[in-house]
């Protein structure tokens, strides 16, 4: 069993964001695995304990993604390709592109990824990447069974789990109650420093990567404020809700 993983690095979820000049200051951050895709790299991890095969990660980022991978190398992943080149980063168009022409030359029969990244949570790389390679895609996996080529999968939909049944290989994305990630041991701390990580380049064309979204601006929330207590009878409250939703908040 050849798994791949998706693996990118996002912001330590109790970091503060900073903006400079309108882009996000990286000066002093602590970057971590996306949390969805330790899943990934956990579900990974057992597969291959119960079944046998190799776990290879992959990243498209800047060096700084190293730590990140190398923590999951230390988790038990046994070799890693990172693709550092900047002229191949982009929106999700292009990530996906890069990322499927790189699967395209690598041996798998299972493709795990978190389901949505913590910074900017689009959700959409997974999906493109099995859309080009031509296989199918099950989001948001809660339990994953595998017997010969085939997958059963329960995934969760809004607070209930549907269950998807289909044939190796699979892209599979993972949620939140799927495992629980182990911590890297000492030894695999060690052995990971002599796991090869592999930085490839990709021959694509320019259009094949084009970006198809652009970003205008990037700004922090407004803060809140203090909120807002109606008194009165039900009708005269709900008619100054809608006052307020109209005329104050600008919602309606």
């Amino acid at each position: 069993m050849d798994i791949l993983v998706l693996l990118k690095q996002t912001f330590d979820t109790e970091e503060k964001i900073v903006l400079e000049d309108g882009q996000i200051s990286e000066d002093g951050v602590e970057f971590i695995i996306n949390p969805y895709d330790e899943y990934a790299v956990e579900e990974a991890l057992k597969i291959k304990e119960e079944l046998g095969g190799t776990v290879t990660t992959l990243s498209l980022g800047p060096d700084r993604f190293e730590s990140s991978i190398r923590t999951a190398l230390a988790m038990g992943a046994d070799q890693a390709i990172l693709i550092d080149d900047e002229s191949l980063f982009g929106d999700e168009y292009t990530v996906s592109n890069v990322l499927a022409k790189v699967i395209q030359e690598q041996s798998y029969n299972l493709i795990l990824a978190g389901h949505v990244a913590i910074d900017d949570g689009s959700g959409q790389v997974p999906q493109r990447i099995a859309e080009i390679l031509g296989i199918p895609f099950i989001g948001t996996a809660v339990k994953v069974e595998i017997n010969g080529s085939d997958v059963i999968v329960h995934r969760d939909v809004e607070g209930d789990t549907e269950i998807v049944e289909t044939k190796l290989p699979v892209l599979i994305t993972t949620q939140q109650g799927l495992n629980e990630p182990r911590y890297p041991s000492l030894p695999g701390i060690m052995k990971a420093k002599k796991k090869p990580l592999a930085r490839p380049d990709v021959d694509i064309s320019e259009e094949a990567i084009q970006a198809k979204t652009e970003v205008l601006e990037t700004y922090l929330p407004p803060k809140k404020s203090g909120g807002k207590i109606l008194k009165g009878e039900i009708k005269d409250q709900t008619k100054e809700l809608v006052q307020l939703l109209r005329n104050e908040a600008k919602v309606i």
